[in-house]
């Protein structure tokens, strides 16, 4: 695993770049090879709240998870402990039950963060697009779909359905339940 570790309003010492090197290196013993993804890792402070943001994009699974703590150390191992469980409820539900089936077993690249709109108003009153993200759809059923979402923490999930070949996104409710938009054709 590769570190990419940043701060924002803290200065990453030796001290917390190996403290966070050693507690995130602890999830490849879930693998069986070691992982070559890179480990991007934002800390932050704000308010006297410690931050941190960990993503590891792998080809199989997107890996995210972000803790607030007043203590530096004890969000991140707030954040491996959220990781680790990501890792086993991947490998428990998604990795066996589409071995198992025969589908694919990738999973499409990650939609980090919903496009935001800017709340204030500019000048001339138009919308703007603040971000564009691309990336590739694997084919998946809604099932696995849900799962990649709530493992993500995200509220929605584009996909292509593994029958039809068509683009499909899953949602969560407000009452809790899903919802599947498919096109009409």
């Amino acid at each position: 695993m590769k570190f990419n570790i940043r701060g924002e309003n803290i200065e990453v010492t030796d001290a917390i770049r190996e403290y966070v090197e050693k507690k995130i290196s602890k999830l490849e013993r879930y693998f069986d090879t070691t992982p070559t993804s890179d480990v991007h890792v934002n800390l932050s402070v704000y308010n006297d709240e410690q931050r941190i943001e960990v993503t590891i994009p792998m080809t199989e699974l997107l890996l995210r998870g972000e803790v607030q703590h007043k203590d530096l150390y004890a969000a991140i191992d707030l954040v491996v402990d959220k990781l680790e469980r990501q890792i086993r409820k991947y490998k428990t539900k998604v990795n066996r039950k589409f071995r198992q089936n025969g589908a694919p077993k990738h999973v499409f690249a990650e939609l980090e963060k919903e496009v935001a709109l800017e709340n204030e108003e500019t000048e001339s009153d138009e919308l703007e697009i603040v971000r564009t993200k691309r990336f590739d759809l694997k084919p998946m059923d809604s099932e696995e779909a849900i799962l990649q979402m709530d493992m993500l923490g995200h509220t929605f999930y584009v996909y292509k359905d593994a029958v039809t070949g068509d683009t499909n996104v899953v949602y969560r409710r407000k009452d809790g339940r899903y919802g599947l938009i498919e096109p009409h054709s």
